[in-house]
């Protein structure tokens, strides 16, 4: 197993400091160790869950070579050469398990930003101390905008949010954890084989949620509450300003109606369930703002940082194999990719929608690491 920097290097590096896992405690379980602590509702921060991917790896003793980035994979004879910044490894199977989230997605237009304006991705912010003093314009309303979003303005900054398409969900739902609900009711164990529109189910945004001792909800709502300004999608920037496009309500309602349906299937799961849950309960739309400004000018100082929370994209030019297609995505069918003895792990809706989370990572494991043994076996 080869790693290019520690154990857990991601969390350590790439990561805020207030981040905490969205997932429940009771849900970081991984083959022999799961979470034995005092509060299993809450949520591990960054620390516990550096300490919890640690300990996994000296539990189940895994050969893990650190400090080793692989320079590329290529095809030689009947598997492949893996070539590192050490030595050489010859091998006839390989397991991409680099997940997709290895660069921070940035419009092509952000080289239009004024220089007098501070860019960001998550992969650089650490907390609210390190940016310029002033207003702050964070792009993107997925977990991790909504998060940066709701910190930067509790720190006294002025913060203006950019939405486009996102995906609302309360942090409890009829008096449980909403991933209990998804968990419980089947949703997270839907097949890739079994969903309608597979490209799409695996570009879609991480959504809206927060892992917070209170378990609040994050949602744009709460957000207008603290003051946030909601405009529309960053479209593109022009002559020094920020354009941004309408229809807030229209995506907004949209996002509302998909709520809806998840709860629906939610009671109508509970409907036939014998287990104690509060009533069901619906919550209030999301607010449309009585005005959004359409532009915005990045040279008048208003605006001194941007936060790129736009997503993430995989990097794969150490893989020397064309099984890449033209969105830098691997090409695969539930892990197995387009070239024999060649897998992947940790991917969105890998071959279920809990995929690339820390408790759904060993039933797709499982399942890939049959195919490759089959694969081996029948080569030997």
């Amino acid at each position: 197993m080869l790693e290019r920097g520690e154990v857990a290097n991601s969390w350590r590096h790439e990561r805020w400091d207030s981040l905490r896992l969205l997932t429940p405690n009771w849900q970081s379980r991984l083959p022999g160790l799961r979470y034995e602590g005092p509060d299993p509702d809450g949520y591990l921060t960054m620390g516990e869950v550096i300490e919890f991917i640690s300990r996994f790896a000296a539990v189940s003793r895994a050969p893990v070579r650190t400090s080793t980035a692989v320079t590329s994979v290529r095809r030689a004879d009947d598997g492949y050469v893996v070539a590192t910044g050490r030595d050489e490894i010859r091998a006839r199977a390989v397991v991409v398990a680099s997940g997709a989230c290895n660069q921070a997605s940035v419009p092509p237009f952000s080289g239009a930003v004024p220089a007098s304006v501070e860019q960001v991705t998550p992969f650089s912010y650490r907390d609210p101390a390190g940016l310029p003093d002033g207003g702050v314009l964070v792009v993107g309303a997925s977990a991790t905008g909504v998060q940066l979003a709701a910190e930067l303005q509790r720190s006294g900054r002025p913060v203006t949010l950019s939405v486009g398409e996102h995906v609302r969900l309360p942090r409890l739902y009829r008096g449980r954890d909403v991933l209990w609900w998804m968990d419980a009711s089947g949703v997270w164990d839907e097949r890739h084989d079994e969903v309608d529109d597979l490209v799409r189910a695996r570009r879609l945004p991480s959504p809206q949620l927060v892992g917070t001792p209170s378990r609040m909800t994050l949602d744009l709502n709460a957000l207008s509450a603290l003051g946030v300004e909601l405009v529309g999608r960053w479209a593109s920037v022009r002559d020094g300003r920020a354009l941004f496009s309408g229809g807030l309500r229209n995506v907004f309602s949209l996002a509302d109606l998909k709520l809806g349906r998840l709860l629906d299937t939610f009671d109508e799961w509970a409907s036939g369930c014998s287990g104690t849950v509060d009533p069901p309960e619906r919550f209030a739309p999301t607010r449309v703002p009585s005005s959004s400004r359409l532009q915005l000018d990045l040279r008048s100082g208003e605006i001194r940082t941007i936060v790129w929370a736009t997503g993430f994209r995989p990097d794969y030019r150490w893989l020397d194999v064309p099984v890449v297609d033209a969105k830098g995505h691997l090409r695969h069918e539930g892990g197995v990719v387009d070239s024999p003895g060649l897998y992947a792990l940790g991917l969105p809706v890998l071959r279920r929608r809990k995929s690339t989370f820390i408790h759904g990572i060993e039933d797709d494991a499982r399942e890939v690491i049959d195919h490759l043994a089959r694969y081996v076996a029948a080569r030997s």
